[in-house]
């Protein structure tokens, strides 16, 4: 599938105190651990649990998200398909989109019971 500008908008504009407890109970259900979960993200995003917390209080989108995140150098070797989307063929314009789904695809490596060695690709 291709990302298109409306649906890179769309997601831009999200909140992620909005999506953040959905990513919580799918992992929660799974046997998985908050400090496990939020170990992901800090890896993913460098938010230690704090910085999370405040954002989430403070409604950021996930544009304000991704803008104050520092980014593992290590995510390029995120790949795989997320909701139909291959994230290493996302367009570099579509960087938002592409740097949400992968940190979707840590949080599914981590639902489906992936060693956190091998999620943050160490």
């Amino acid at each position: 599938m291709k990302v298109t500008a409306e649906k890179n908008e769309k997601v831009a504009n999200m909140i992620f105190a909005s999506i953040y407890p959905l990513y919580w109970n799918r992992l929660e259900k799974h046997g998985r651990t908050k400090e496990e979960f939020h170990q992901v993200i800090e890896w993913f995003t460098g938010f230690d649990e704090n910085k999370l917390q405040s954002l989430i209080e403070e409604k950021v989108t996930f544009r304000m998200f991704f803008e104050e995140a520092k980014i593992h150098s290590n995510a390029y070797m995120i790949k795989g398909v997320v909701c139909g989307y291959r994230i290493e063929e996302i367009e570099d314009e579509f960087e938002l989109y592409k740097q949400c789904r992968q940190m979707e695809k840590l949080i599914d490596e981590l639902a489906k019971g992936r060693k956190i060695e091998k999620i943050l690709r160490q």
